[in-house]
């Protein structure tokens, strides 16, 4: 049977909603009816070229469903479960893995287990955009790409989990390790930017200063968390500066992917601070440093990849937060689209506005 779903015809090119058609779940695979698709900043960037996919394919890589079927030898989920979509499965074996870096797993995204689906107008095969192919009513993926829906989480609202907010949670807790009476920035106030400060606000820092273009973001920053709100300019490092006392923030997290605004956030960290950097950014994005500056600032600057979080450990805590009313996954999300809403949510994103789309298929629960 045919569904619709959101097809990239070829880089550049505008998304088409379509018709396709997907095969049986096979052996170690499973057949998901989605509930909720995120619009994610990084599917942007996979349709304009910015991040390297096959073409044609289906994109979306943050979502939740309903288990449909599962082929042999899946035991962990069953038809009616309610299940997360997990783009970057971990392989268990490599050397990443071994050290227990799973989001650097090597075999992630290497796409050897990804199900492709073919257009129905003229069985063009589609590859399946990180792994998982959430725009579109089904999919069938690899059972390493499920993972049960936590108890007491709404289906829809647990879509965001698989990208959004493991990244932003993880970036507070794993990568920059925020501690209680910190002082914290977060650049770009996107779904990601919501779920860092809504995180930076459960680890308990004292200050939590947002940024952004948009001075529309505001309400949404401090509803999440945020103490101060700036908006972006060229003096936003030297005003972050002035709200901490002269020193800059302990924590800077870079959420926009952007050379001006990594170098900002660097410049923002005090002396012997950390800057994190979760956006992902293009090639001709250089930032520099001189040599004197990184000796006398003593900061660390590192990069972020989803939240270097491992999706079995952290989801059981993240979820105990959404039930304890400590973290509001619905306030992330600042519009609820259908399928075709998709590329008007990718023009509000370079635009800057608002935080996250969120595509429904279906109100459910788990």
């Amino acid at each position: 049977m045919a569904v619709r779903a959101a097809v990239v015809p070829a880089v550049g090119s505008p998304l088409e909603i379509t018709d396709i058609d997907l095969p049986e779940p096979g052996p170690g695979q499973v057949r998901v009816k989605l509930a909720a698709a995120g619009v994610c900043h990084s599917d942007l960037s996979l349709s304009n070229g910015t991040m390297r996919v096959p073409v044609p394919a289906v994109l979306g890589h943050e979502g939740a469903g309903t288990v449909l079927a599962v082929g042999e030898g899946v035991t962990h989920v069953a038809p009616g479960d309610g299940v997360v979509l997990n783009w970057a499965p971990s392989c268990g074996a490599c050397h990443a893995c071994s050290l227990g870096e799973v989001w650097l797993c090597a075999g992630a995204l290497a796409g050897a287990a990804a199900v492709h689906a073919r257009r129905s107008d003229d069985g063009t095969d589609l590859h399946p955009g990180l792994n998982v192919a959430a725009f579109a009513e089904e999919t069938v993926v690899s059972a390493s790409c499920v993972l049960p829906v936590p108890e007491g989480v709404p289906l829809t609202d647990a879509a965001l989990l698989g990208c959004a907010v493991l990244t932003g949670y993880g970036a507070v807790h794993h990568s920059a390790q925020v501690r209680p009476g910190e002082t914290v920035a977060v650049f770009g106030v996107g779904g990601v930017g919501l779920a860092t400060i809504q995180s930076a606000r459960i680890a308990g820092a004292s200050t939590i200063v947002a940024v952004d273009v948009s001075p529309q973001k505001e309400a949404l920053a401090r509803a999440a968390g945020a103490t101060d709100y700036l908006v972006a300019s060229d003096t936003t490092a030297r005003e972050i500066r002035a709200l901490t006392g002269k020193q800059g923030v302990d924590v800077a997290v870079e959420c926009v992917g952007r050379a001006a605004t990594i170098r900002t956030a660097w410049d923002s960290t005090r002396r012997g601070g950390r800057t994190t950097v979760v956006g992902i950014g293009g090639k001709d994005q250089q930032v520099t440093f001189n040599a004197l500056e990184i000796f006398h600032w003593g900061r660390t600057l590192s990069g972020c990849v989803y939240g270097n979080a491992d999706p079995a450990r952290d989801l059981p805590v993240i979820a105990e937060h959404v039930r304890a009313g400590r973290l509001d996954l619905g306030a992330l999300v600042t519009e609820r689209i259908a399928l075709d809403g998709i590329p008007a949510a990718f023009e509000n994103m370079l635009a800057g506005k608002g935080g996250r789309a969120l595509v429904v298929f279906q109100e459910d629960t788990p």
